[in-house]
């Protein structure tokens, strides 16, 4: 079935499938969150600000971790050679991440003049490739956990 989302979903149907269930799911407990927040309005002063950034991010938040947990963004990696060999890749992408952000930090954003400012930039690039590393870890192990005991 075609839709206006079609763009963003996989082309692989067992993995659309999934994730338009996590994105139903994400939309249940963001509308349940929100009627919370309705009846609590009545009660206390709430900022729709906060409330509508919040829906997004548990929304946001869901769905990625939701997906991230469910090993099926690796369908391929079902050997320990296949493991190993994206393994490398994802630390290579990580790698590549914090260089191009440190990079484009400096050139575009601004130039550190001081230490304080270098390690401020080294700091939040190298922290983002490992947060970018351990969200692909997770995934790699779970997707290749899944499709080893799927071949078994």
């Amino acid at each position: 079935m075609k839709s206006w989302i079609s763009f963003l979903l996989p082309e692989d149907e067992y993995k659309e499938k999934k994730l338009l269930y996590f994105i139903s799911e994400g939309a249940t407990i963001v509308i349940l969150y929100l009627i919370v927040m309705f009846i609590m309005s009545n009660f206390f002063q709430i900022s729709a600000k906060p409330t509508i950034v919040i829906a997004i991010c548990i929304f946001g938040f869901y769905v990625f971790s939701r997906y991230i947990l469910s090993g099926i963004e690796y369908t391929d990696i079902a050997t320990k050679v296949d493991y190993k060999k994206q393994l490398r890749v994802t630390r290579i992408k990580s790698i590549g991440f914090v260089v191009l952000f440190l990079s484009l930090q400096v050139l575009f954003v601004n130039f550190p003049t001081n230490l304080n400012e270098w390690v401020d930039i080294i700091g939040m690039s190298v922290s983002g490739g490992v947060v970018l590393f351990i969200f692909e870890y997770i995934s790699l192990k779970r997707s290749y956990e899944k499709n080893k005991d799927l071949i078994e």
